[in-house]
């Protein structure tokens, strides 16, 4: 079969669909990856997979240019004549859908990533764009088969009748490789909190540098570290301003972008993660299979990796005081960091490895692919 994954960012297919492409490849189809050029497209392509660059404006809301978005991905569409097509992130998940259904692709698949942006901002721009996405979803989304990544994703779509429930298929995130990340020893005198996420509003970046301040103020000896960097097309994203004024408060150290980050979280003593929702975040499976206690919020997505006071603490979102106090618990007790961290790692092999997450995937291939014999 001849298979198109198509992404809002090279980004993305390459550190969280690469696998799943592999693997498809190895059960001999062609596989084919779309998505906007970026910085991650040439190592997209060293793996031996051809990908074609389609450009997307994450941002935009101009309909002539969205309709002119989506007759262009028709014709790309047309020109490949795939069997399956499988969409990940808003846009492509919508836009992808109405070009397939237009040209009658046999299979269509579509993975909630999330709910993004336009189910966390309350503003009034938002609110708008919000029910016309619905509304979209509704049109683009029937006769497909849609992948959730937690349960109140699935229910959401299920009650708001964007789908019908034998369309739902749950599989928690995108899975962890539990051989490239592994717990070792830890060193640190002084213990080390990682936040390590896209620097997005919506990931609680800002409780984060509250949280800090309170901590510092009590006398808790602690570093902190944020990795990653600036998202400019996401809506969520923290500006730069903000970004220079943290720095220069020195609260925390100022990492940018890891890409060896089995050696980042292997000297890292606590993860945190205060996000508003997710689906199901890697950086939180990432940890968990590395042996490290997680701090993070009680939202979907979050509370679907973190079982409260085993494998880490569930807090409140955008509450930084709780936060603080969570941090500390664990900052100040080191037997329980190592208790907490082993019973992560043991989720993350029962629950969230590569392997069992990969062969859900192909299981909504298979129910697809015989549909359409």
């Amino acid at each position: 079969m001849k298979i198109i994954l198509f992404a809002n960012t090279d980004w993305y297919l390459y550190n969280f669909r690469l696998t799943l492409a592999k693997e498809l490849r190895k059960q001999g189809h062609e596989v084919i990856l779309l998505s906007p050029p970026g910085d991650f497209h040439e190592r997209l392509e060293t793996q031996g997979f051809s990908w074609i660059p389609f450009p997307l404006s994450r941002q935009g809301i101009n309909p002539f240019n969205e309709l002119k978005t989506i007759w262009h991905l028709i014709r790309v569409y047309q020109q490949i004549h795939p069997d399956i097509v499988h969409h990940f992130t808003i846009k492509p998940v919508i836009y992808g859908s109405l070009a397939a259904h237009t040209l009658e692709v046999p299979g269509i698949i579509n993975s909630i990533t999330g709910l993004g942006h336009l189910f966390i901002d309350s503003g009034f721009i938002t609110r708008i764009l919000l029910k016309l996405a619905k509304w979209l979803y509704r049109f683009s989304l029937r006769r497909t088969q849609v992948i959730f990544e937690n349960p109140e994703d699935r229910n959401i779509f299920i009650q708001n009748k964007f789908i019908q429930p034998e369309q739902a298929n749950l599989i928690l995130g995108t899975g962890v490789d539990t051989e490239k990340f592994q717990p070792a020893e830890k060193t640190n005198e002084i213990p080390l909190v990682l936040f390590s996420s896209r620097l997005l509003a919506t990931k609680g970046l800002a409780e984060f540098m509250d949280a800090i301040r309170i901590i510092k103020q009590g006398g808790v000896k602690a570093r902190f570290a944020v990795a990653g960097t600036l998202d400019p097309g996401n809506p969520a994203s923290i500006r730069q301003e903000q970004l220079d004024s943290w720095k220069q408060e020195t609260l925390a150290e100022w990492w940018g972008w890891q890409d060896d980050m089995p050696s980042t979280l292997a000297n890292t003593d606590i993860f945190c993660l205060p996000s508003y929702r997710e689906g199901v975040p890697n950086a939180l499976l990432e940890a968990c299979a590395s042996g490290i206690p997680i701090v993070t919020t009680d939202v979907p997505g979050c509370r679907d990796v973190v079982r409260h006071g085993v494998n880490g603490l569930l807090v409140v979102p955008r509450d930084s005081p709780s936060l603080a106090n969570a941090l500390e618990t664990l900052l100040t007790d080191p037997v329980l960091r190592s208790t907490m961290g082993k019973a992560g790692r043991e989720i993350a092999l029962e629950q969230f490895s590569l392997s069992h997450i990969i062969s859900q995937n192909l299981g909504v291939y298979e129910q697809v692919h015989k549909k359409h014999v």
